[in-house]
């Protein structure tokens, strides 16, 4: 059999899988830590319920995927995963979500992995967004999400500092309010409003134009240049605002 008649054969079984999204339809992707609880307290005994060290990790990741060859123009990062916003005219291998989800999972794990020093694996996945409002509510659902898990977070290691054993501090918090809480947190010295932006609204990662003044070696004058440099942000705004904040990164020119 020739080369020419197996892959004529073959390659629709190959791609009997293949799903594309639509053009016209806003595209993000989320990429998750897998097994991160373990990684994180068991195997790399970081500090809980935040560590620095783990937070510069994930962020030099969202750089890095950034800037691995799609025209991302939104990076979101909390806890142990990253989400990203796709420019609306991105069209790399034609919206095929296994390319999308495998390279971005691949370059996830490996510039994670680096960091570490040991294996660490992400998965992706692609999630279509029909309009700029969904975009929005996509965007603060998960930084809702990071106000959660800083809440719980903080009480349930506070409950671990305190003696408890995972079960007894999972058993204590179930069913409480998030003002009970926060009562429970400040009773213990610990305002959580106070606490640092990053823990509570996640971190935005995006481009952003700076300009560099220089000299031109042949004629000795002074220049000025634009270069486009990623910014990492600590202090996201929070809710409607932070929703007005994502949408802008839809206009024409951000890329």
């Amino acid at each position: 059999m020739n080369f020419e008649e197996i892959d004529k054969r073959m390659r629709p079984y190959e791609q009997s899988l293949d799903q594309r999204i639509l053009p016209e339809i806003y595209m993000a992707a989320r990429i998750d830590g897998r097994s991160f609880s373990r990684l994180t307290r068991e195997i790399c005994h970081f500090d809980a319920p935040y560590d620095v060290r783990f937070k510069e990790m994930m962020v030099k990741t969202a750089e890095a995927l950034m800037d691995c060859g799609f025209r991302v123009v939104y990076g979101y990062t909390q806890s142990d995963e990253i989400s990203l916003l796709f420019h609306p005219d991105e069209t790399a291998f034609g919206r095929k979500t296994r390319k999308y989800n495998s390279i971005l999972a691949g370059q996830a794990s490996a510039v994670f992995s680096v960091q570490l020093g040991q294996p660490a694996v992400f998965d992706c996945r692609m999630i279509p967004l029909p309009t700029k409002e969904r975009v929005q509510d996509y965007f603060m659902w998960r930084q809702e999400d990071a106000h959660r898990n800083a809440m719980n977070g903080h009480a349930y290691w506070l409950l671990r500092s305190e003696g408890m054993n995972a079960d007894q501090a999972t058993q204590y918090l179930k069913g409480k309010s998030v003002s009970d809480k926060n009562e429970l947190l400040f009773s213990r010295g610990i305002n959580f409003d106070k606490l640092p932006s990053w823990q509570k609204r996640g971190i935005g990662v995006y481009w952003s134009v700076t300009e560099k003044q220089g000299l031109n070696p042949l004629t000795g004058e002074k220049t000025v240049t634009q270069r486009r440099m990623l910014k990492c942000d600590e202090e996201i705004p929070f809710g409607m605002e932070y929703a007005e904040f994502i949408v802008g990164f839809l206009a024409d020119d951000v890329y």
